[in-house]
């Protein structure tokens, strides 16, 4: 397939390249799969590319698994974190270890269809960020009720008008966060992001995404100290930015 086509297939100019990552903690039965899906969809692009799995201090065989993949790939990458320090500590990771013009994350767990890529590549001639909505969301219902009630309040605080802020599937450009103070370590770094951007000027445009049930691993993002923290990240920001927030 040439170059023309595969760029008429997803609506317009492709990137010059694009550095996929994905944070995982405790995602062996999920991340080879999440990896070589990742390849396969951008390797179909026809554009220069990486894929980077953030190990935060797995003590499973995360690492294992993406070595052996790095070893059959040399596109795949590894980078570890010694310890668990939080989903925020990875996505800094992520960013500072790409390479591409344009950078892609999100979760190892395989909850997205990672082909709808494509589905956000058309917005990249006319937004800085595009970010995915989960038009059907897999979770337990209370995380849906938190997850609304979240995006409500974010709205109110700082005027940022996306319905699904925590969703795991972003594309942004590199040089957005080259010296963004991102500074959250757990959760709260999806909101942190998307709020700093905006704060930025950046334009930020979403796209629907499809979305299905973990079938390995539980997630973290619904422990109490989790949410706590992140409510007090919520307002620590807030003070920050609130001269200009409204």
């Amino acid at each position: 397939m040439s170059d023309r086509r595969r760029s008429a297939e997803v609506g317009g100019r492709l990137p010059a390249g694009i550095s996929a990552f994905f944070p995982a903690h405790n995602e062996e039965g999920n991340v080879e799969t999440t990896v070589r899906n990742a390849v396969d969809v951008l390797s179909a692009l026809g554009v220069p590319f990486e894929v980077i799995v953030v190990d935060d201090g797995s003590i499973d065989g995360t690492a294992d698994v993406v070595l052996r993949l790095q070893r059959e790939d040399p596109r795949v990458r590894l980078v570890r974190h010694d310890r668990n320090r939080g989903y925020g500590a990875a996505l800094r990771t992520g960013f500072a270890a790409a390479r591409h013009e344009w950078v892609f994350f999100s979760d190892a767990d395989a909850q997205f269809d990672l082909r709808e890529i494509g589905r956000l590549l058309p917005q990249t001639h006319k937004a800085d960020v595009v970010v995915g909505y989960r038009l059907r969301r897999r979770d337990p219902f209370h995380r849906k009720l938190f997850g609304r009630m979240w995006n409500l309040l974010v709205r109110a605080l700082f005027g940022l008008r996306v319905r699904d802020i925590d969703c795991a599937f972003k594309l942004l450009r590199r040089s957005l966060v080259a010296d963004l103070p991102l500074r959250s370590e757990g959760a709260f770094v999806s909101t942190e992001l998307l709020c700093r951007l905006s704060h930025r000027g950046a334009r930020i445009m979403e796209v629907g995404v499809s979305h299905y049930p973990r079938r390995w691993g539980k997630p973290s993002g619904g422990n109490p100290r989790v949410v706590l923290r992140a409510f007090l990240e919520l307002w620590r920001l807030r003070a920050e930015l609130r001269p200009r927030a409204s």
